[in-house]
């Protein structure tokens, strides 16, 4: 009998390895063998196994580092390889000015970062791209004075996102970076491409010819809008509480544009009582909410079938007030005339005060505290606590909508921290990204 065509027995190797359910127990077969490691390390099989097995959430970085998912989270395990392995401190990137770096955004095991220094304008700041496990990074070089067409106008907001790895076929080693500049009399998008080492404007689009008013009484008011975006299906959202629309920038064709949010049972929700968006646009300067509640704008995430989903939450902040998601779906894939209608409300576990922090990789996430509520003024972002808060954060997975709760972090400050959500492959089965 002539011996099996060599990769003949790879495919099938692949087939069998695709359909080991847990991360786990992938990196054990990649020890039994050095043909089964060659085949699992390797970048076709790793994009096929990514597709059917979406990497596991390890935990989050924001401006102190990593914070790991702690027992009994599933991937706790892991997320404590990864905290050991990995150097969440970016010691490892050159600092043209000497300067510490913080992160801006992570995705798919990257982190972007910008260097910290107190009163830099927000286009001088040097960016950087880095793989923490690796310890490969990239330094962006800054966007050039001409293509700041509005620069003698500060912008009211500045954020900078990095694009998803892209579909299959695309080099997996490139990568994207995006500055939203909003501007008191328009949106401006700048983008930065791995392949084609330089910035651009991609996008540039007037508020009056989006059909909506500038958002700077908002950011007067201390809140902030375009900072949270959800990505679904390779657009950006951003569900700002001071519009009756969703702004929409499509990553593909670079297009800025809305969806109309105040139709079918958006109209009742957002008159329920305890609705983030009606606190957010009081103009008393003295208002009841707890730290951390301008977050708690509603998360848009990928539904069944490619339609949008929103979840939008809604409680009361009393001692003893209790906290809803209202889930809610897109009725029709006609953008234009897009309406919602009630899915489910899910409750949440009491002796809590939320606030949501956006949504990724099929979840949605918040955080929650106990303590009792406090008055503070609108426009001052920053709460100082002497013993710190017992800040615990949960994911919600969209499809069976568990609950679950990822870790706990002790914070002295409450001033509307970012948080970046980091998923990840285990460390021996990750290649340099960059």
């Amino acid at each position: 009998m002539a011996p099996p065509v060599p990769y003949l027995v790879d495919e099938i190797l692949e087939e069998i390895f695709l359909r080991l359910r847990t991360p786990a127990a992938l990196v054990r077969a990649s020890t039994a063998c050095l043909s089964f490691r060659r085949i699992i390390t390797g970048r076709p099989f790793l994009r096929r196994y990514r597709k059917r097995h979406p990497p596991p959430l390890l935990g989050f970085v924001d401006r102190h580092g990593f914070h790991p998912a702690q027992p009994p989270y599933p991937s706790a395990p892991l997320a404590s390889s990864l905290a050991a392995a990995a150097d969440f401190t970016y010691s490892f990137v050159p600092s043209p000015n000497d300067e510490r770096w913080r992160s801006v955004d992570a995705r798919d095991g990257r982190v972007l970062l910008q260097e910290h220094r107190l009163g830099l304008k927000y286009f001088r700041m040097n960016l950087a791209v880095c793989d923490p496990l690796s310890r490969h990074s990239v330094l962006l070089p800054p966007i050039h004075k001409d293509l700041l067409v509005l620069e003698a106008e500060f912008p009211i907001e500045i954020v900078r996102v990095l694009a998803p790895v892209g579909e299959e076929g695309e080099d997996e080693t490139s990568f994207r970076v995006f500055v939203f500049a909003c501007y008191k009399t328009k949106l401006v998008a700048f983008v930065f491409s791995s392949v084609a080492p330089q910035w651009c404007i991609a996008a540039s689009r007037s508020w009056t010819s989006l059909g909506t008013e500038s958002p700077h009484f908002m950011a007067a008011l201390g809140c902030r809008g375009l900072s949270c975006l959800d990505y679904v299906r390779g657009c950006f959202y951003s569900t700002w509480p001071w519009m009756d629309k969703l702004l929409m920038i499509n990553t593909q064709t670079m297009e800025f544009s809305t969806v109309n949010d105040r139709t079918g049972y958006h109209m009742k929700l957002r008159s329920l009582p305890g609705q983030a968006d009606e606190v957010l646009a009081r103009n008393d300067m003295l208002c009841r909410r707890r730290p951390g509640q301008p977050r708690s704008l509603p998360a848009i995430v990928v539904g069944r079938e490619g339609t949008l989903e929103m979840f939008s939450l809604v409680g009361d902040h009393s001692p003893e007030g209790s906290f809803h998601l209202y889930h809610t779906t897109q009725l029709k894939n006609d953008q234009s005339s897009m309406e919602w209608q009630l899915e489910n409300i899910i409750p949440l576990p009491g002796q809590y005060d939320y606030f949501t922090l956006g949504a990724a990789g099929g979840f949605l996430f918040l955080g929650a505290t106990t303590e009792d509520q406090l008055y503070i003024a609108i426009d001052s972002p920053v709460c100082l606590s002497r013993t710190g808060w017992d800040v615990d954060y949960f994911s919600l997975e969209v499809q069976t909508s568990k609950i679950t709760k990822i870790c706990r972090r002790k914070s002295q400050f409450f001033h509307y921290e970012d948080v970046y959500w980091y998923f990840g492959l285990p460390p021996s089965l990750s290649k340099p990204s960059i």
